[in-house]
Parts: C-alpha cells; structure tokens; sequence
C-alpha cells in the first residue's frame, strides 16, 4: 500500500510542477530557479531522454506504456521483495507514468529544469525518478540481490531436512 500512495505522489510532483511551468512560462520562456546553476526553461520534448525517437512520440507511448505496465507487475508480484528494489521500481513507475500521461494527452513531455553551468538536456521531475530509481535498483542489483540468491543457495545446500544433499 505504501508504494501505491508513493506512485501516486511522484505523478502528482511531476504533474504539478509541469502545470506551474505551463501556466507560468511561456514556451521557450525561461526564469531564474537558482540563478546560475539551474533555470525553469519551458520546453516541449516528442523524443525520449536526450530527444531520442523525437517526433516519434507513438512508439514512446506504446513503449513506455509496456514497460510500465511490466514494472507494476514486478511490484505486484514482488518478484524483488527487498525495500531497495521496490522503493526503486515505485520511482521509475511514478515516473515513467508522469512522462506517460503527458504523451497520451499532449502528445509530447513537458520538460523544465535546465542546468545553465554546463551543456545538458532540459529534463523534468519524472525523469529524476527514473533516473533514480534504475540507478537505485541497478545498486540493488549488482551489490544486494546476488548476496541474497548465494545466501539463499547455501542455505539449500546445508538444508538438514534433504539429508545434508
């Protein structure tokens, strides 16, 4: 239950922040966010993360929504029950379904925050979750989910009630 409240809250972070730049910036409008490391830059993006696809906003759609829906069947099924795994998932769900919702009813992501120090996309809240969420869950991944299955193997191996076998 709590992953589905925090599901909730990411899309509505991701959605509120986009409707406040959308109502507040024109397009292409920029304002200060924290003057010279990072503004508000009013942007639409049909491509993926770095403008990948643009223009070919139906595969991104179809793609996100498949693997959306797969990720909410991992969490579902708890096919990684360990809280790192699954706080991870939930903020690449939230965030996969913030950019998702923008593709189904825009036709395009709404991106805002762009850094003025450096050369980098314009990005948005939802792409901070999933960002975060598969460099959590590959953390997870590398570093905790082997232990667990070797531990989980040795145990079977020492298991007294099969004879030792």
């Amino acid at each position: 239950m709590p992953y589905i409240l925090a599901i909730v809250l990411c899309v509505a972070a991701d959605q509120a922040v986009k409707y406040y730049v959308v109502s507040h910036l024109a397009l292409y409008e920029s304002a200060p966010l924290l003057p010279g490391v990072v503004e508000l830059f009013h942007i639409q993006n049909t491509g993926g993360g770095f403008s990948i696809l643009a223009g070919h906003t139906w595969i991104l759609t179809a793609l996100t929504a498949v693997l959306m829906a797969g990720i909410a069947w991992v969490l579902v099924k708890k096919k990684f029950p360990h809280p790192l795994a699954m706080w991870t998932l939930t903020a690449i769900l939230g965030g996969g379904l913030g950019n998702l919702i923008d593709r189904v009813r825009l036709g395009y992501v709404v991106d805002m925050f762009n850094f003025q120090f450096m050369s980098y996309p314009v990005f948005n809240v939802a792409d901070i979750l999933v960002v975060c969420g598969v460099i959590g869950f590959a953390i997870y991944y590398l570093l905790l989910h082997d232990r667990r299955e070797k531990g989980a193997e040795k145990e079977t191996e020492h298991d007294p009630a099969d004879g030792g076998q």
